[in-house]
């Protein structure tokens, strides 16, 4: 007893930093998700002793194995500052392996094919004839033509030698010796009165053997608000009868069809081009005619040409 009163007091240590500690002794790492209390100022020798953790009801298991694995990841006691134990990460299932070829199945598989020969270029069919004019359709069964259709041919036996009905409207096809008579008729009649030409154009079938030109009158009454086409086929070169002297708006018009396609009006008060010059060859508008211009102006540069004219006109006045 004496002897344990006189040994003196063991010099107080100071406590060893975890540096210092044998490895089992030192305290695990803190994970990546939760705070370092070793980071925090004044730790190591001055830190408070940790508290009595806490304990928590187990969380129900979900039902989805993802859901299950993200619930058993190991998280850090707020508490204690110490990393709970981490649940058993999930192993990714092993990718199946591809079943190995027999030696015999690789000696059977079949060859890759050869490279087919090209097949020969399928032939173009051949070109379609061009249209020998247009269908003029006749009425329907349920059209009746109008009233001044049937006063004309009565009055005038063999005038019409077609009627067509087509988008509303109606077309008389005009024999061209009876174009006249015809108009005089759908002008003065009491069912027709058309006292305006409105129009008059032309068509080109150069296939067609009784005449490759369609002359097109279209016809309006400003009294009775009717309309009607007529129509008359015109070969190259035949005469037809000029309508300015009973539709006077028709004198510029069959100037312009004239100028264009070459119709030979006869009878016109001032039958001369409108549109292209008075030395101009051809008629631009004829489906036969050349792109490029005819004869000598086939030329590749249009300076040449205002050139060779300016040249004529120089000509004329010296």
């Amino acid at each position: 007893m004496a002897d344990d009163q006189e040994k003196p007091a063991a010099p107080s240590t100071p406590p060893e930093a975890a540096a210092d500690k044998a490895p089992g002794q030192a305290p695990g790492e803190p994970l990546k998700a939760e705070v370092s209390r070793t980071d925090a100022p004044g730790a190591g020798v001055s830190a408070a002793a940790p508290a009595e953790p806490r304990t928590e009801p187990t969380a129900p298991k979900p039902a989805n194995p993802a859901a299950a694995q993200t619930a058993a990841t190991s998280e850090t006691s707020s508490a204690t500052g110490q990393p709970t134990a981490p649940a058993a990460a999930k192993a990714p299932a092993p990718a199946p392996a591809k079943p190995a070829a027999s030696a015999a199945g690789a000696a059977t598989a079949p060859k890759a094919p050869a490279a087919a020969a090209p097949k020969p270029a399928a032939a173009h069919p051949p070109a379609a004839a061009p249209p020998s004019g247009p269908p003029d359709p006749p009425p329907p069964a349920d059209k009746t033509a109008p009233a001044f259709i049937a006063s004309l041919q009565a009055a005038l036996p063999g005038s019409v030698s077609h009627v067509s009905y087509w988008v509303g409207d109606w077309t008389i096809i005009v024999p061209v010796d009876q174009l006249l008579a015809v108009a005089k008729h759908l002008r003065d009649a009491p069912d027709a009165l058309f006292d305006f030409c409105s129009d008059v154009t032309a068509t080109d079938w150069p296939p067609r053997a009784e005449g490759r030109f369609d002359v097109v009158y279209c016809l309006y009454s400003t009294r009775l608000r009717h309309r009607i086409r007529m129509k008359v086929k015109v070969a190259d070169q035949q005469p037809v009868a000029a309508v300015t002297a009973i539709w006077p708006a028709a004198n510029w018009l069959e100037r312009e069809v004239w100028d264009l396609f070459g119709i030979n009006f006869t009878g016109h008060p001032d039958r001369r081009r409108i549109l292209m010059p008075e030395d101009w060859q051809g008629f631009p508008q004829r489906k036969d005619y050349p792109l490029e211009g005819p004869g000598e102006l086939l030329m590749e540069n249009p300076l040449d040409w205002l050139k060779l004219r300016q040249a004529r006109d120089e000509a004329d006045i010296e």
